[in-house]
């Protein structure tokens, strides 16, 4: 199936953190090729305190023969790696935040993860970078395409291009 992957990060050196955290995701059993990768963006924080830094943004996506559960154990298991710890407090500053968005047409939602990413739709750190990969693509449960929610979006967050590749 076709998984798309936010990578987030807001502390250190934050490229080469997403740079990183592509090869480790791209290491990860059952991720295969095609993958695509977006271009990196640099983005308010969203939900966070006045201290916290700007992020860069970019949103991968790959071939997963797998469980979405063992996609979201894979990249919980690098976000620990960079020194995320698994208890948090909502929106802290990191250097690395992995999110899948979706795993190909699964609706999936329990006390783990929801799928598709509930406010994909709503943020434009996530829809710009996924509608440079897949700007025709139609989520479960939505009736627009990517660059129609992007281009709808009320969001006025600054999201500017940081990188164009990563």
């Amino acid at each position: 199936m076709r998984a798309g992957v936010a990578l987030g990060s807001n502390l250190g050196d934050r490229l080469a953190q997403l740079r990183l955290a592509r090869e480790r995701v791209l290491g990860l059993p059952g991720v295969s090729t095609p993958v695509f990768g977006s271009r990196v963006y640099e983005t308010e924080p969203v939900g966070s305190g006045p201290d916290a830094g700007a992020y860069l943004n970019a949103v991968l996506e790959v071939e997963f023969d797998g469980q979405a559960i063992t996609l979201l154990d894979g990249l919980q298991r690098i976000e620990a790696e960079f020194g995320r710890p698994s208890k948090r407090p909502r929106n802290a500053p990191r250097t690395l935040d992995l999110d899948i968005l979706y795993a190909g047409n699964l609706v999936l939602s329990n006390d783990e993860f929801v799928i598709p990413h509930p406010r994909l739709h709503q943020r434009r750190f996530v829809l710009a970078p996924l509608a440079d990969i897949r700007p025709d693509l139609i989520l479960p449960g939505q009736h627009h395409t990517i660059a129609e929610l992007l281009a709808r979006l009320p969001d006025p967050a600054r999201v500017e291009i940081f990188a164009e590749t990563f």
